[in-house]
């Protein structure tokens, strides 16, 4: 793994290594934290001191190893490489072993397992796929520890003018790790920590003494950026499902959500239904008339403003909690004292569990925190005595019933509410979430057994599992409504709540047949005829069923006309969770998004190209200068000049979203 780029030696760095190395007598079986608790410039001292070593050795157990994006080429490269400059900095330390195991160029003494990967980032990598140890995130500090860790390193913040030192963003697995290791009665592993001074300080169970750690690391160099997710745009099938789980959620319970931009798309919703209810209710309505007053809704939701608020119990922590946080949506306080929490519940609470309730009670507790900058920003300013309302504990407390206080975390739990996201879906009810029919990882089960299986545990709990009824566009779309699929991550036997941009299905507890019926009624019109002619076939449906003619609306365009006027008036935004982008970049990305969508196949591409050669074209000076196509060279670069400015027109007043059908 030759290094690239000459780095200048850091004596901390270097002392910190000498001494994991000489701890673990040459041969480091080392735990990282997943995503932005890895002390990246600490974990690039180490690869390069071992790969420079052949008699040392390098085992390394993590998860989710963040890199800034590739620029990749063309019009994409003209756009993202100034934009993950800006967004990363010049400065930022790519993860050596990430970007080595890529190109499948980690030496024979390096090893990397990992249990959560970057969505897609490694499907072509057999080094990355070889080594990939499928885990409930509940089981990781487990198998850690039964790997034999002898050393973990982790990015921590300083109490500001103060000693202790807080896990923040990771207090997921390292507290699990060393209970793990005592119950299997092996050598505690040397604890490396590196103070990053950008990382937000946060009080409570994530912080710790700074004697817990064998060796504190502080650099005198200003440290580099955190690791910053940009926020994406919305687009109407990720708005549709939204709305729809949005109003599953009911006044008083828990939430629990994952990353991407559905999640974005719940939140905003919710938001809207607590600040602008008239609005929020004539979305509903535009979408699916009938929706609010359905038994669904009624049974498991609710509409209305929330009153009693919700309370976080999420693995994650993003943005989208943000944004219910400011909008005064997270507002259910809990409280460790299971006495306390049922007398709250039954409405019986002393004037002591009140007052305690406000001083000490959580409204969010979560295992890590992963977003952008903007969400970092207000962990960072958030005054003390909000902050006090947030809880970053460890995954085993999150993530599961067993193993702590059951009964207090029922109480806690009240009306739970699991949303997370698939790939695809089975008209029988089981999931995939993590990995492809041939074996190949795309990213990983991560705590999403977790929730369904505590959703079916918890008396009141539900768990919605939300996709995206087709992948791609036009000619190369593919169902993800499939009757089968050679891979699953969730079994159909635990079966509960499944959304697409086409509708809810409730599954839990219903025949083969009636789940069968309600998952097709969520796909997309032209792949209802397959799903339902396989299930005549292997006898799951009656010959005489027959789809009713609603269904045929599940199309693109149809959902894109409902909610033009929405996306018009604003109350759908493009970014609803901010941008990272300017203007002028909003509105390329909305270009470019428009000609993926029109080139996927070769008659696009095609097809395309004429329309943009053909006739007159507005200059657009500024996207054109942002794009380094003001002054095109050469037929490529006139070309892609034409493309763009045909792609910007057409777009211009439109808002980011796929093509029609």
């Amino acid at each position: 793994m030759p290094d690239p780029h000459p780095h200048p030696s850091d004596p901390a760095l270097d002392a910190a290594v000498d001494r994991l190395l000489a701890h673990a007598g040459g041969h480091l079986v080392l735990a990282a934290p997943l995503g932005l608790g890895k002390p990246h410039r600490l974990l690039n001292a180490i690869t390069r001191r071992v790969a420079a070593e052949p008699a040392t050795s390098l085992h390394l157990l993590t998860a989710l190893s963040l890199t800034p994006p590739s620029a990749g080429k063309g019009l994409q490269r003209r756009f993202l490489a100034p934009f993950i400059t800006r967004h990363f900095g010049t400065d930022f330390p790519v993860l050596d072993y990430a970007m080595a195991m890529r190109r499948d160029a980690l030496p024979p003494n390096i090893r990397v397992e990992e249990f959560y990967v970057q969505s897609g980032a490694l499907l072509h990598s057999g080094q990355a796929q070889r080594d990939y140890v499928s885990l409930n995130y509940t089981h990781v500090a487990r198998s850690v520890a039964e790997r034999g860790a002898n050393a973990l390193v982790q990015k921590v913040a300083r109490e500001p003018g103060g000693l202790r030192l807080s896990l923040s963003c990771n207090p997921d697995l390292t507290f699990d790790l060393l209970d793990e290791v005592v119950r299997l009665g092996k050598p505690r592993p040397l604890l490396v920590a590196e103070v990053d001074p950008g990382l937000p300080w946060l009080d409570g169970p994530c912080t710790v003494p700074a004697t817990f750690f064998d060796l504190v690391i502080e650099h005198p160099a200003p440290a580099p950026p955190l690791f910053a997710l940009p926020r994406e745009p919305v687009a109407d099938a990720d708005y549709a499902i939204g709305l729809y789980a949005s109003a599953l959620v009911r006044d008083g319970g828990t939430l629990q959500i994952g990353i991407g931009s559905l999640a974005d798309a719940l939140c905003h919703a919710l938001v809207l239904r607590h600040t602008r209810n008239a609005d929020y209710l004539a979305a509903l309505e535009a979408l699916s008339p009938g929706l609010a007053r359905s038994p669904l809704v009624r049974d498991v939701g609710g509409t209305a403003p929330f009153a009693l608020g919700l309370y976080g119990a999420s693995e994650m922590v993003n943005d989208g909690f943000r944004a219910l946080a400011q909008a005064g949506v997270l507002k259910r306080r809990v409280l460790d004292d299971v006495g306390a929490m049922a007398r709250i519940n039954r409405g019986q609470a002393t004037a002591h569990d009140v007052e305690r309730l406000a001083r000490d009670g959580r409204w969010l507790d979560g295992a890590f925190y992963l977003g952008s900058t903007a969400l970092y920003d207000w962990l960072r300013r958030m005054p003390p005595e909000q902050a006090r309302g947030i809880g970053m504990t460890r995954v085993s407390h999150i993530n599961q019933l067993y193993g702590g206080d059951e009964a207090l975390e029922r109480e806690q739990r009240r009306d739970a509410r699991f949303f997370n996201t698939c790939m695809m879906m089975t008209a029988l009810g089981a999931a995939v979430s993590d990995a492809l029919e041939d074996g190949r990882v795309v990213s990983g089960v991560g705590g999403q057994y977790n929730f369904v299986a505590m959703a079916h545990a918890l008396h009141d709990g539900r768990s919605a599992l939300m996709l995206r009824a087709r992948r791609g566009q036009g000619r190369r779309a593919t169902a993800n409504v499939r009757w089968n699929y050679g891979h699953v991550t969730i079994p159909r036997h635990l079966r509960d709540i499944a959304i697409t941009e086409y509708g809810i299905a409730d599954l839990r507890g219903r025949s083969d047949r009636d789940c069968m019926v309600a998952m097709a009624a969520l796909a997309h019109a032209d792949d209802q005829a397959a799903l339902l002619d396989a299930a005549r076939a292997a006898g799951k449906l009656e010959r005489g069923f027959t789809a009713p003619d609603a269904w045929r609306q599940n199309t693109t365009g149809s959902l894109a006309d409902r909610l033009a006027p929405l996306r018009r008036s604003g109350v759908l935004p493009d970014y609803p969770m901010g941008s990272d982008f300017t203007a002028e970049e909003e509105r390329i990305v909305a270009a470019l998004g428009w000609l993926r969508a029109r080139t996927g196949t070769f008659a696009g591409r095609v097809a395309t190209v004429i329309a943009a050669l053909a006739g007159e074209q507005a200059r657009d000076e500024a996207a054109l200068a942002r794009m380094g196509l003001q002054a095109p060279r050469g037929p490529g670069e006139r070309l892609e000049a034409r493309l763009l400015r045909h792609a910007l027109a057409r777009t211009r007043l439109q808002p980011a979203r796929p093509g029609r059908d």
